[in-house]
């Protein structure tokens, strides 16, 4: 959440929030929502959030920390299954807008 706007972020496991970038890409301080407002807004618990299938309409960044990976295993709307999928495919299918947020 970035103020008013929900946003849905993908990145690599590994990868880590950079405020700075964050707020030079989006125009203020991203927090992270409490797991009954994730759930509500994505359809999805926390630990399953997806970027396909989501209860609200969000904009989907993904973060060039993906490409770093051939193949990337996203959650699929529950902690316990999971999707394997190119990180360009899974860009295309959600609309998602490359950014470079994380360190």
């Amino acid at each position: 959440r970035i103020g008013e706007r929900v946003v849905l972020l993908v990145a690599a496991g590994d990868a880590r929030l950079d405020n700075a970038k964050a707020r030079a890409v989006w125009g203020g301080k991203p927090r992270m929502p409490g797991p009954e407002e994730v759930e509500a807004v994505t359809g999805h618990v926390v630990g399953g959030v997806c970027p396909f299938g989501l209860a609200t309409p969000l904009a989907v960044f993904c973060d060039l920390s993906l490409r770093r990976h051939d193949v990337v295993i996203p959650a699929a709307g529950s902690p316990t299954t999971s999707l394997r999928i190119t990180p360009e495919r899974l860009a295309a299918l959600t609309d998602g807008v490359w950014v470079d947020v994380c360190r």
